[in-house]
C-alpha cells in the first residue's frame, strides 16, 4: 500500500466522511499516512505514526519525502521568495511538522515549491528534546479545541502526545488508549513528569504541586495546582483518577 505525506500545513481528520462529523484529530505537514479507501470526495486513512483511522478530504499529496528537519517553534511563518526578497504569507507550519530541505538561502530554508521558513524555527530531523517542559509550555494559553493538535487549538491528549511525536516515539492519540498503554506508577506522591489520567482527560505534572493541561471547562491550556485540579474535576465532573504514570518511563 503506497504511503502519502500531507503537503498542507494542517488537515482535519473526521470520524465520518462529512465536515459536519466530529473532528477526531489533525495531521500536520509531512505526516505520513496510507489511503485505505476512497468515497466520493473523501479518503479513509490510517496514520503511520499512531495508526489512527479517520477521514480526510481527497487531494493531491506528496508520495515521496525524505525528512531532514522538523519544526521546533509553536508555529513557523511560511514565506515566498520574489526576486531577492522573502515575503510573508498568511500560512504557517506547526510544531513537529516534518519537512525536506530543498535549498538554503540567507536565513531561510526551502521546503516546497517557493515555500520557505526561517532556519531558526527548525531542528534536524533526528533531534531529541528530553526536556518535556520546553515542549509542553509552547502551548500555554492555547485555546482548547477537541481534536486539535496545534497552537491554533489543542486538546488534552494531543498536548501530551506531541512530546512523544516530536521525539519519534509511539504514543497513542486518545486518552482511553493512553491509559491502557502507560505503565502504572507505584508511588502515590506526585512529582515532576507524572501523567495523571481521568476518564477522558489527562494532565502532566510540572513539579510536586503544579500540573499543565488543556482544560475544556476553562477553554485553554493552563498551569494549575495539582490537588486543587483533582478536587475540582471530582466535584464538577464526578471523575476520579484512573491511573498515574510518568513521562520519563518511555
Amino acid at each position: 500500500m503506497k504511503s502519502n505525506f500531507l503537503n498542507k500545513p494542517i488537515e482535519n481528520v473526521y470520524v465520518k466522511p462529512d465536515v459536519k462529523s466530529k473532528i477526531s484529530t489533525q495531521i500536520l505537514y509531512g505526516e505520513k499516512f496510507k489511503i485505505l479507501s476512497k468515497k466520493k470526495n473523501w479518503l479513509k486513512i490510517k496514520t503511520d505514526y499512531d495508526r489512527y483511522l479517520g477521514f480526510i478530504k481527497n487531494g493531491i499529496f506528496i508520495t515521496s519525502l525524505k525528512p531532514s528537519h522538523k519544526i521546533f517553534s509553536a508555529k513557523s511563518q511560511i514565506y515566498k521568495k520574489k526576486r531577492s526578497n522573502f515575503i510573508k504569507t498568511k500560512k504557517y507550519l506547526y510544531f513537529s511538522s516534518v519537512i525536506q530541505n530543498l535549498g538554503n538561502q540567507k536565513k531561510y530554508l526551502k521546503f516546497d515549491k517557493n515555500k520557505w521558513i526561517k532556519k531558526k524555527d527548525v531542528k534536524k530531523y533526528n533531534h531529541i528534546e528530553k526536556n518535556y517542559k520546553k515542549i509542553i509550555k509552547l502551548f500555554l494559553n492555547t485555546k482548547y479545541v477537541w481534536g486539535g493538535k496545534s497552537i491554533d487549538g489543542i486538546d488534552c491528549s494531543a498536548l501530551v502526545q506531541l512530546f512523544f511525536k516530536y521525539n519519534r516515539k509511539f504514543f497513542p492519540r486518545d486518552t482511553k488508549d493512553q491509559i491502557k498503554y502507560c505503565k502504572i506508577k507505584i508511588s502515590k506522591n506526585f512529582k515532576d513528569g507524572d501523567i495523571i489520567f481521568w476518564k477522558g482527560h489527562v494532565g502532566l505534572c510540572l513539579n510536586k504541586t503544579k500540573l499543565i493541561h488543556a482544560y475544556g471547562p476553562r477553554k485553554k491550556v493552563l498551569i494549575m495546582p495539582t490537588k486543587q485540579t483533582i478536587n475540582l474535576i471530582s466535584k464538577t465532573a464526578k471523575l476520579e483518577i484512573k491511573k498515574i504514570s510518568n513521562i520519563k518511563n518511555f
